[in-house]
C-alpha cells in the first residue's frame, strides 16, 4: 500500500509536466563544483556552485544520471562524481585507490560515450584522457572542493554536459540495458517486469545513512528464500522501485512543504490529487517555527489555521479544505541500523485529517497564561514539554510516533503521554498552558470526561479539580504575605499535595492561616486578605464532609494540576484586570 500510494503519487507528478521530477534513470543529487571547459577538452575555469542561505553554505541541486549504489567496490557515475572519480584524488587519505577510481570513472565515460557525436563528450573525454591526478591540488577551490560532487560545463554555453540531449538519450539507453533481466510478478504494479536488485537511496531523514537508506532490502544471509537474495526476495519493477524512491526523496527534499520533523521521526504527506492540503498540513502540524525548528514564527498562517479550523470545528469541511473527499495519506520514517523504520502509516481523507487535527486543538484550548502562547502549537512543540530537559531529543520515539497518529487519527492519545506529563510536573513543578491544554486533552479523549471548560469553572464538584483550585489560593496567598519569597509551596510541595493530600492539606492550611494573619495586620492587604480567606473557605465548603481522601489517582492528579491552572490564572487576571482599571 505504501509503495503503490508512492508510486501513483510519482506518476501524478510527472503527467502534471513538473520539470524538477527526475525521470526514469536519473535523480536530484547535491552538486557542488563545475569544471568549466573549452571544446578541445581543456580546463578554463573552476565554477562554484554553492550559494549561502543564512549562516550555511548550501550546494546546488540538480538531476543528474542516477547515481550507483556503492559498497567497498569502485563503481562510477555518467557525467558527475566526485574529486575522487572525476579527478583522482580526494581527502580520504587513500590515493592509490582514487587513481583507480579516476580510471574506472574515464573508462566507464568512454563506454558511454565513445562514437557519440556530441561537442560536451568529446571535450569530456579529451579532458580526461590528457588529466593528470597530481595536479588536483594546484586548482582554485580545492581545499573547499576535495571528495565533493562536480559536473562538467563547456564554456560556450550555460547548460551542462550531462543536460544535452544527445547524453540524456546515450544514458537512458544505457541504464534500461544494465537492468537485471529477471522478470518476475511486481508486487506493486502487478504486472511481469524486470525485478530490481538494488533500490535506489532515500536521502533527507537525518540520523540515517548520509550516503542515503533504504526503505526495501535484504542485506543477510538469513533473509535469503527459495534461493532468492537481496530485493529479488519481495520483487518489485526496476520502474516501479525507480517512481516510488523518487517520489519519497522528492517528498523529502530540504525545501519541500509538504515534510515535518517530529522528535527523530519525519513526517511526509500527500495527496491522491492535487490538493491545498498538502501544503496546508504543513501549517496544522508546525504552526509556528519551521520544520527545522530555527525559522522565526509567521503570524500570517496561524490566522489562517483559525478561520480553517473553525469552519472545521462547525462541520464546515468544504470551507476548510477544498477537495475533502480526496485520498491523503500520511508516512512517518525514522532512521535505523540497515533501513529505514515505518513508525506509522495512516490513510483517510484530507477533510478527515483536518477535522481531526482540529478536534486536537480544541480538546487542547485552554485559557493562556501569557499572550504570546500560541493558538495552534505544533506537535513537536507539545511534545517538548513531556521532554527531559525541554529537548525534543530526549522524546521515546515510540511515543513521538503515537501521538502524531492519534492526532491524525482522531485516537486516544497514548496512555503514556498523560503519566509523562504529570511525571514532568512533578519534577520541575512548573505548570504552562501547553502542559495545562495538553492535560485537559487527555482527560477529554482518554478518561471519557464529557467536557472540561477552558478556564474556571467554579462548580465542578471533582475532588481533585477543587483541591488543585485550593492549592493555588493558598500559594497566593502565601506571595501575598511574602512577596520576596524564593521558594513557594508548589516548589516544595506540588507533588506530595496532588498525590496524597491527607497528608499535605492540614500543614498547608494551618501555614495559611498565618500568612492571612500576617495579610489582615496590613493595613493595605487587609481586604485582599479578606478576599482570599473567602475564597479558601468557599472551595472547603464545597469539598465532601469526609476526610480529605489518601491518594489521589492519576486521573485526578491531572484534574489537580488542571484545577491548579485554571484557579492561578483566575486570580492573576483579576490582579491585571484591576491594574488596568486603576
Amino acid at each position: 500500500m505504501i509503495l503503490r500510494s508512492l508510486k501513483d503519487y510519482y506518476d501524478r507528478l510527472v503527467a502534471a509536466g513538473d520539470e524538477d521530477i527526475p525521470k526514469f534513470g536519473f535523480a536530484r543529487q547535491k552538486v557542488h563544483f563545475c569544471l568549466v571547459l573549452n571544446p578541445r577538452g581543456e580546463l578554463v575555469a573552476v565554477q562554484d556552485l554553492r550559494s549561502v542561505v543564512g549562516n550555511r553554505i548550501v550546494p546546488l541541486e540538480l538531476i543528474v544520471p542516477e547515481p550507483v549504489k556503492r559498497t567497498v567496490g569502485i563503481a562510477a557515475n555518467f557525467l558527475w562524481d566526485n574529486t575522487g572519480y572525476v579527478l583522482g584524488a580526494d581527502n580520504k587519505g587513500r590515493p592509490d585507490r582514487a587513481l583507480q577510481a579516476f580510471e574506472v570513472f574515464r573508462r566507464y565515460q568512454h563506454l558511454v560515450g565513445d562514437g557519440l557525436e556530441d561537442d560536451g563528450m568529446k571535450a569530456v573525454l579529451e579532458f580526461l584522457d590528457s588529466w593528470k591526478p597530481a595536479g588536483a591540488p594546484d586548482l582554485p577551490y580545492w581545499d573547499e572542493m576535495q571528495g565533493l560532487n562536480l559536473v562538467f560545463r563547456l564554456d560556450s554555453e550555460p547548460r551542462y554536459v550531462h543536460e544535452r540531449r544527445r547524453m540524456i538519450e546515450a544514458w537512458s539507453k544505457d541504464y534500461e540495458q544494465s537492468e537485471s533481466g529477471i522478470k518476475g510478478m511486481c508486487l506493486v504494479t502487478g504486472s511481469e517486469a524486470p525485478v530490481a536488485r538494488l533500490h535506489p537511496a532515500l536521502k533527507g531523514i537525518p540520523g540515517a545513512q548520509p550516503s542515503g537508506a533504504s526503505l526495501v532490502s535484504f542485506n543477510l544471509d538469513a533473509f535469503t528464500s527459495y534461493g532468492k537474495d537481496q530485493n529479488y526476495n519481495a520483487p518489485i519493477a526496476e520502474r516501479a522501485a525507480f517512481a516510488y524512491c523518487t517520489a519519497l526523496n522528492w517528498l523529502l527534499r530540504h525545501d519541500s512543504r509538504q515534510k515535518v520533523r517530529i522528535a527523530d521521526s519525519t513526517v511526509v504527506f500527500w495527496a491522491e490529487r492535487k490538493t491545498m492540503a498538502e501544503t496546508l498540513l504543513a501549517d496544522l502540524l508546525n504552526s509556528g517555527p519551521g520544520s527545522s525548528h530555527e525559522e522565526m514564527e509567521d503570524q500570517t498562517p496561524v490566522r489562517d489555521l483559525g478561520l480553517i479550523f473553525r469552519a472545521a470545528r462547525d462541520g464546515r469541511i468544504q470551507d476548510a479544505v477544498d477537495e475533502p473527499d480526496v485520498a491523503f495519506y500520511v508516512l512517518g520514517l525514522s532512521p535505523n541500523a540497515s533501513r529505514l523504520s515505518v513508525r506509522f502509516w495512516h490513510v483517510s481523507t484530507a477533510g478527515d485529517v483536518v477535522a481531526n487535527i482540529a478536534r486536537h486543538f480544541r480538546d487542547m484550548e485552554i485559557v493562556r497564561s501569557f499572550e504570546r502562547d500560541p493558538d495552534y502549537p505544533a506537535v513537536w512543540r507539545v511534545l517538548e514539554e513531556i521532554a527531559v530537559q525541554g529537548k525534543i531529543e530526549n522524546i521515546s520515539p515510540l511515543l513521538a510516533g503515537a501521538f502524531t497518529r492519534s492526532v491524525l487519527a482522531g485516537a486516544p492519545y497514548p496512555q503514556n503521554l498523560f503519566t509523562s506529563i504529570l511525571m514532568r510536573i512533578r519534577a520541575d513543578c512548573t505548570i504552562n498552558t501547553l502542559r495545562a491544554g495538553l492535560i485537559k486533552a487527555c482527560l477529554l479523549r482518554n478518561y471519557d470526561h464529557k467536557e472540561i471548560s477552558v478556564s474556571l469553572d467554579s462548580s465542578n464538584t471533582n475532588v481533585g479539580y477543587r483541591l488543585g483550585r485550593l492549592f493555588a489560593v493558598l500559594e497566593r496567598v502565601q506571595t501575598a504575605a511574602n512577596p520576596n519569597i524564593n521558594a513557594t509551596i508548589r516548589d516544595k510541595y506540588f507533588g506530595s499535595a496532588a498525590a496524597t493530600p491527607r497528608n499535605i492539606f492540614p500543614m498547608l492550611l494551618n501555614l495559611g492561616q498565618q500568612h492571612l494573619g500576617k495579610l489582615r495586620r496590613d493595613t493595605d492587604k487587609k481586604g485582599f486578605a479578606i478576599s482570599l480567606d473567602t475564597r479558601i473557605e468557599d472551595i472547603l465548603s464545597s469539598l465532601d464532609a469526609s476526610p480529605l481522601p489518601a491518594y489521589l489517582s492519576p486521573e485526578n492528579q491531572g484534574m489537580f494540576a488542571l484545577g491548579y491552572y485554571h484557579q492561578r490564572q483566575h486570580l492573576f487576571s483579576g490582579k491585571q484586570k484591576k491594574t488596568q482599571e486603576e
